[in-house]
């Protein structure tokens, strides 16, 4: 059951990137304001192939709890892939709400990087921590993880406006920080790529360390160590020596596969930029030059209008009941449930500047962009550098 859960995934993965070609396809040779007015062919064959995909991982979904006996939400790689998949799900509700090919150009690849970055982590089935013992692990996570996938579209609607509005042909704050947005994208690139190396050089270094708590304990590094746990010893001969000890509070392991992340991105994007000698905004501004911004600008809206209720369902009211049941007290400020917070106010803050002071078009697509921002934080740095009542995620 496990082997056909991975297989089903696999095929998602698959599928998905054909689907990016297809959509890819369809949106060239289109004139300007012409992606409204429905999908052609090759969209239809696309937003097949999604469906198909969507389907495969959904399998694997099923049949990974099935083999588990719970939900698969309990850690990274499970809680990562089911976020991939929502946001697939998502975009096909929103895909045929607007029939708008480019859309899924630009949607897609960011789904199919969440689950490539979800592949780098264990995989193991594992026993539930009895704090996870509980049918709201279902109801609380799905439900969170639903909301910030409806999010994330917002976020490829916005990026979608930015790369068509913001004048490439000048340096402005605007490209500098829509460059940011790039590297950041490449940086995940950038992670499944020195761990697919360091994971194929079968790397391993132990260390012993005093934990938070001052019990001695072990961490196995699969990347050399440029940070290393605190009061730690190597103890694997001929591996590197880390630079710099960490705080008993970091998850040193963690915090080290982050900056190799974003070295081997830093890498990766400048030779990008030395081949095409453009900023990567420049390189994909051909892709949406017939783009209506307009509907771009509604669809981030209308994203964030959807997956706003629903997030707040499942990242706040779910946790604090579950957070009562489990330890008797609703709210704790854990770094999980602060930066939770943080993210509920901003797009409340969101709507409310869109509503109320008008907030549209650029402004608008900044804030969406902004808000995926904070959850990728929660999702990458909140979970694996920072200790917590929610560190097991890293796991």
């Amino acid at each position: 059951m496990v082997s056909l859960s991975s297989n089903l995934l696999y095929i998602a993965f698959v599928l998905y990137l054909v689907a990016t070609a297809f959509f890819g396809g369809a949106i060239k040779g289109k004139k300007e304001g012409q992606e409204a007015k429905g999908s052609n062919k090759w969209a239809k064959i696309a937003i097949t192939i999604t469906i198909a995909g969507f389907i495969a991982q959904l399998g694997y979904f099923i049949t990974r709890w099935i083999a588990a006996g719970h939900a698969p939400v309990s850690n990274l790689f499970e809680f990562t892939t089911f976020f991939g998949m929502s946001l697939v799900g998502a975009f096909i509700v929103i895909y045929f709400m607007y029939q708008t090919p480019l859309l899924g150009v630009f949607t897609l690849p960011v789904a199919i990087l969440i689950i490539a970055y979800a592949s780098m982590f264990p995989r193991e089935i594992s026993p539930l921590i009895p704090a996870l013992q509980s049918d709201w692990l279902h109801i609380h996570v799905t439900t969170a993880a639903l909301g910030e996938a409806i999010l994330a579209v917002s976020f490829a609607a916005g990026l979608i406006y930015l790369i068509k509005s913001v004048d490439q042909s000048v340096k402005t704050k605007s490209t500098f920080w829509l460059e940011a947005v790039m590297y950041g994208i490449v940086s995940t690139i950038g992670f499944i790529v020195v761990a697919s190396i360091f994971s194929f050089a079968d790397y391993q270094a132990e260390f012993t360390y005093t934990d938070k708590n001052g019990v001695q304990a072990t961490y196995e590094y699969h990347m050399p160590a440029l940070i290393g746990p605190n009061e730690g010893e190597l103890i694997t001969e001929g591996r590197f020596a880390p630079i710099v000890e960490t705080p008993a509070i970091i998850n040193s392991k963690k915090l080290n596969t982050v900056i190799w992340s974003l070295a081997a991105g830093l890498l990766l994007y400048w030779l990008i930029r030395l081949v095409a000698r453009k900023r990567l905004a420049a390189i994909l501004k051909p892709l949406v030059k017939n783009v209506n911004l307009d509907l771009v600008d509604e669809i981030s809206y209308r994203s964030v209008l959807i997956g706003f209720p629903v997030f707040t369902l499942g990242a706040l009211i779910f946790a604090m009941i579950w957070a009562q049941i489990a330890w008797t007290r609703f709210w704790g400020w854990d770094p999980k449930e602060v930066w939770a917070l943080i993210t509920w106010l901003f797009y409340a803050a969101f709507l409310h500047l869109r509503l109320s002071k008008g907030w549209h078009g650029e402004k608008s697509a900044w804030l969406a962009v902004i808000g995926f921002v904070i959850i990728m934080f929660n999702l990458i740095v909140v979970n694996l550098v920072i200790a917590g009542l929610h560190s097991y995620a890293g796991s």
